[in-house]
């Protein structure tokens, strides 16, 4: 499996545009793809594909942890973002591409440090300029159920063509 590690290695505005979501998520699954960096931070990786679906699999650790020694809710949130919105980007036509308007999160149990887990996503609706899909995280060994979550995605048709570089308006950026 590629590793995107730096910006270069992420596919281009035309590699996006040149394939349907479907595709792409697939290319990703086999490794024609990098995977994102966010799943090397957060230790998961996609290992299902199908026309509205995908499966995420990872296993929290240490690094994950918030100030109480507990799974930070963020990663819950992150990797549930990640297998709903990707759903949806299975239903997303060549040409093109899809970002998260809103989601939403509902942790049932507390992820223990080292539990692998499942985190399965699912389009519920998907139409010409929107999505909508559900997510679970669910123990990888015993089922349990640890998480759901709810997303809305907004599908764009874009330009092939690069946009020309903007002027920083004098803004530093760190």
């Amino acid at each position: 499996m590629t590793e995107a590690k730096n910006f270069s290695d992420l596919p281009t505005r035309a590699q996006l545009l040149s394939m349907s979501g479907y595709e792409f998520m697939c290319a990703m699954r086999d490794g024609t793809l990098p995977r994102p960096p966010i799943a090397r931070l957060l230790c998961y990786e996609l290992t299902e594909v199908s026309d509205g679906s995908v499966t995420f699999s990872g296993t929290p650790e240490f690094d994950h942890a918030n100030p109480m020694g507990g799974l930070h809710g963020g990663w819950y949130g992150a990797v549930l973002d990640s297998c709903m919105a990707c759903a949806v980007m299975t239903k997303v036509p060549q040409g093109c591409i899809y970002t998260t308007l809103e989601y939403k999160v509902n942790i049932t149990r507390s992820i223990p440090i080292g539990q692998p887990v499942v985190a399965h996503g699912w389009v519920q609706h998907a139409g010409r300029s929107t999505g909508v899909a559900a997510g679970e995280i669910r123990g990888a060994e015993d089922g349990k159920l640890y998480a759901t979550g709810s997303t809305t995605c907004i599908i764009m048709q874009i330009d092939a063509a690069p946009r020309p570089p903007t002027r920083d308006a004098g803004i530093k950026r760190l």
